[in-house]
């Protein structure tokens, strides 16, 4: 399905996360408040948070934690006033591993003691690549990014294991070279390509069939470029089987108050505490 993200490129994120809240928005958030960080979620029972927080911690390209929401579902690192149960455009509600519904607000799921992970999302590094002059397809087509499961597995911890999730981008192989150059540079937002070239060296069959998202246009002279993806926690969650987990819907993201040109340093700093 195609969406029109131009009235909101240059929005602040504290408009946009407001008209998400009130349902004018209900679309992939790619390209959206250009220069802003943009965060996946999850929402876990109280009980699996110190193993999910494990998780992340042994996998942190596919999981970078940007912040960790208790109490409230209110945020406040990743911006002041924010929600991360209205200020999504899509949610996901998995009971038993098993995906049973979409919302556009997840107000109703939110209990007491709840515990709320922002991880990073590739729509952080993908201002750095317009920048140099690359194009990213999923943005310039309107749709959502493809996603796909891997062979490559994640390091388990407690009930929470799978195989990492990855985004693509079509692109030129000297485009490829240089965006690899960009992103190795910025480990909290996935870092480097685990990828470049040959789907089936990560066990992808049908680059045109994604689990995720939508397929995009691979061009003559193109090859595909894989980045470890934030929907992986989604995956583990699936072997999981807990009674309930909330994440956003895939591409549907939640935009920090952020700088994408501060988020690495502010995390380093952060790490560093």
């Amino acid at each position: 399905m195609a969406f029109d993200i131009t009235p909101y490129i240059h929005e602040t994120p504290e408009k946009v996360r407001q008209l998400i809240r009130e349902g004018t928005i209900d679309f992939p958030t790619a390209g959206m408040c250009a220069g802003y960080a943009q965060a996946n979620l999850v929402i876990l029972p109280p009980e699996y948070a110190a193993d999910f927080e494990e998780f992340t911690r042994l996998n942190p390209f596919p999981c970078p934690v940007l912040e960790i929401v208790k109490g409230t579902p209110e945020t406040h690192a990743m911006g002041e006033g924010g929600n991360i149960v209205t200020d999504i455009p899509r949610y996901r509600i998995y009971e038993n591993g098993v995906f049973t519904k979409e919302v556009t607000d997840a107000s109703e799921y939110w209990k007491q003691g709840y515990v709320g992970f922002l991880i990073g999302c590739s729509f952080s590094f993908e201002e750095a690549l317009l920048r140099a002059g690359i194009e990213v397809r999923h943005i310039s087509m309107g749709c959502n990014v493809p996603m796909y499961k891997t062979n490559i597995p994640t390091k388990k911890a407690g009930p929470f294991e799978g195989p990492m999730v990855v985004s693509m981008r079509p692109m030129t192989p000297e485009h490829a070279e240089i965006a690899r150059k960009i992103t190795e540079a910025m480990p909290n937002v996935h870092g480097a390509p685990v990828e470049i070239g040959d789907p089936s060296r990560i066990g992808i069959k049908d680059i045109m069939h994604p689990e995720y998202g939508d397929p995009v246009e691979i061009r003559e002279g193109e090859i595909p470029v894989f980045w470890p993806c934030g929907v992986t926690p989604q995956a583990a969650i699936e072997n999981a089987k807990l009674p309930i987990v909330i994440t956003h819907a895939p591409g549907h993201m939640f935009i920090t108050s952020v700088l994408n040109s501060e988020l690495n340093d502010y995390l380093e700093a952060r790490k560093q505490k």
